[in-house]
């Protein structure tokens, strides 16, 4: 029987050790600058969220996770070895990486990823669903222009955060996200295939929102990563470069949101009644700061 490590609601490993103290606890918090800058832009960049080691324990997971033969493929709610339909631009794609590799299973609970989400959020955060990506060298695919809401539309309210983690030095070269800051107040936009057409998102745009429409490149190093509004409209282009560019994603709510399905949320899992509080086996909470007193 493969063991599912969705079972387990705490961190297995010592990759990512938690804190003990206020005073760690405010090494990991976002400044008030920060937090503004979210609040106006849409989305903070430039958090180191790794180092060197815990950054090469994903990247050695990612490589054994991304073999579709892999022992534990079926605990996957999705896998894409190539989202693009073009063999020619790939985008290796997957959700549910925690239920099978302890390194990306404890980085749900890294106090770098946790205590920011709490500050943006405004209140104890409850795991969403993970994601690993890469856009291998010389023919890594696009991310098409895109809102993460325009996906979640099943869960009510709109309480969702993304934290976005480059395994590697992603730069405008090899594929990094591209934000439009401010577009997180445009409203939802309908929702593109995500390694379609990188400006199929263009059409639904106002004129105004066309004007406004100048995305910035987010380069980070390696380890380092991007928090960012579920209504951000974000997207990536082509890699060219001899590396790759590979990432990790952590997608977190706060405690309280509900599911607004009478399907599962993700493929395989038991659903949650519509109205009923994401909560149980696949949602673990991650972080409430009430805790502390």
């Amino acid at each position: 029987m493969l063991r599912d490590l969705a079972t387990r609601h705490i961190p297995i490993t010592t990759l990512f050790p938690q804190p003990v103290s206020r005073e760690e606890y405010a090494r990991y918090e976002l400044t008030a600058d920060q937090i503004a800058s979210f609040e106006e832009q849409g989305y903070v960049a430039g958090i180191r969220i790794l180092d060197d080691r815990q950054t090469e324990a994903l990247r050695t997971e990612l490589r054994e996770l991304s073999d579709p033969a892999h022992p534990a493929h079926e605990l996957f709610y999705e896998f894409h070895s190539n989202e693009s339909a073009d063999p020619s631009r790939i985008l290796f794609h997957a959700l549910g990486a925690w239920r099978i590799a302890p390194a990306f299973h404890d980085l749900l609970w890294h106090p770098a990823v946790t205590i920011p989400s709490a500050q943006l959020l405004g209140g104890a955060v409850r795991f969403w669903h993970d994601q690993i990506f890469s856009k291998p060298a010389h023919h890594g695919g696009v991310v098409a222009w895109h809102q993460d809401y325009s996906y979640w539309t099943r869960t009510q309210p709109m309480a969702h955060l993304t934290c976005w983690i480059g395994l590697d030095d992603s730069m405008r070269e090899n594929g990094c996200v591209h934000y439009v800051p401010g577009s997180h107040r445009w409203g939802l936009l309908p929702k593109p295939a995500l390694a379609g057409d990188v400006d199929a998102i263009a059409a639904a745009l106002t004129s105004e929102q066309r004007d406004r429409f100048k995305p910035v490149a987010i380069e980070l190093q390696a380890g380092e990563a991007s928090f960012h509004h579920p209504l951000m409209l974000h997207g990536s282009y082509d890699n060219h470069t001899d590396r790759p560019r590979r990432a990790a994603v952590v997608n977190v709510c706060r405690d309280g949101v509900r599911s607004w399905s009478t399907e599962p949320l993700l493929a395989g899992i038991p659903a949650i009644p519509s109205g009923q509080p994401i909560a149980g086996m696949f949602f673990p909470l991650l972080y409430d700061p009430r805790l502390l007193g």
